[in-house]
């Protein structure tokens, strides 16, 4: 794919659409197949029928910018203690009830779209300030796969990698577009039942199932799964069970995997916090049915937080939140106690980045921030 020139009004041309019989033009881009009159947007805001073809309207514009740890995408495998430069733009192409980056993925407004930035200029911003990759996240990358290729191929030609943190909601032809270019990506599996993902997502599971098989048999992606467990609805044994057996059947048991807690937002205000137990008690059922690495994410636990070795069950790196407080990897990511090799993408020393947040504007871009040591 050719790198496109910014345009000033973010609008540029697509390729997955076609004609419909009774004039209206389908997106091909996700399952929803979004059938649009002239003037219409599909329901992920981002793409609109204009002059009869199907064009992006968010190309070169962010809701925001942001250096942050790999640890938050969440990926722990890849790279860490290094910094992401990470940024999203608008809209979303699933309705979760549960949404908690709703001002940004359900936003209709281009005030959200505030910043503007060429694929050029973020990757010459991530090489400046010393990033070792590029985030496609806060919105899902799928919708503005125009911009997310573009700066990924902008961002290779430096040497930086690139991060999709999706809930890989596509389908097959753009599939392998969006993902050929990148180097890794967090896959979010919101539940693990038809009922879940038609009632409380407005979408369905099997798409992003093919996905993840896409993404362990047909591509060298390094991809991490996080499911967000929610009381009563997605958190049951069985379905944990269910899950987990089906992720070390299909995809194998060196994919971590991050059990995350909910708490209450958007349109599920009345539903409770998820209980730190409820997150212990899914990844005992994980590793119970085989998962090498499982996590319980975005709570301050050095055990639940820490990878271990899935061999001799030795720490190899221990974790407060984000911070990197152990390191027992050798050379090749393996354990430094029995040489067996830990699953991910790995350095001899980890990053120094630590947990900070460092929001940036564009016209910023230049100024480098020094690593912590």
């Amino acid at each position: 794919m050719v790198i496109n020139p910014l345009n000033s009004n973010g609008i540029v041309q697509t390729r997955y659409w076609h004609r419909l019989d009774d004039g209206r033009i389908q997106c091909d881009l996700c399952p929803r197949l979004c059938k649009l009159h002239e003037g219409q947007r599909g329901m992920c805001f981002v793409r609109a029928r204009q002059k009869d073809r199907v064009v992006l309207t968010t190309y070169g514009r962010s809701s925001g910018f942001c250096v942050d740890p790999i640890e938050k995408k969440p990926l722990n495998h890849f790279l860490p203690g290094t910094a992401a430069l990470s940024f999203g733009t608008a809209g979303c192409n699933l309705a979760c009830r549960f949404c908690q980056n709703w001002s940004i993925s359900k936003s209709g407004q281009v005030q959200t779209l505030a910043e503007k930035a060429s694929p050029e200029q973020i990757a010459h911003a991530a090489h400046a300030l010393g990033c070792r990759s590029v985030a496609f996240t806060y919105n899902d990358p799928v919708i503005f796969l125009e911009y997310a290729v573009d700066v990924a191929q902008a961002c290779h030609a430096l040497g930086i990698r690139t991060v999709a943190v999706t809930a890989g909601y596509i389908c097959e032809a753009p599939r392998e577009d969006f993902f050929r270019p990148m180097d890794a990506a967090n896959v979010d599996l919101k539940g693990f039942s038809e009922r879940f993902y038609r009632r409380i997502c407005s979408g369905h599971l099997q798409p992003v199932l093919d996905t993840l098989v896409y993404l362990k048999r047909k591509s060298e992606v390094w991809f991490e799964i996080t499911t967000l467990l929610i009381p009563g609805e997605n958190d049951s044994d069985a379905e944990l069970q269910k899950m987990t057996g089906w992720i070390v059947d299909q995809l194998g048991p060196d994919v971590p995997l991050h059990f995350t807690a909910f708490h209450p937002d958007w349109r599920m205000l009345d539903t409770p916090p998820t209980p730190f137990n409820t997150l212990t008690r899914a990844r005992r059922i994980a590793i119970g049915n085989g998962v090498h690495y499982a996590y319980a994410g975005n709570v301050q636990d050095f055990n639940v937080c820490s990878t271990y070795c899935h061999h001799c069950g030795k720490l190899l790196i221990g974790r407060e939140g984000y911070d990197l407080k152990d390191w027992h990897l050798i050379a090749g990511g393996r354990c430094a106690f029995c040489a067996s090799r830990c699953a991910g993408v790995f350095e001899d020393l980890p990053g120094s980045w630590g947990s900070r947040c460092v929001p940036l504007r564009p016209r910023n871009f230049p100024r480098r921030i020094e690593p912590t040591v």
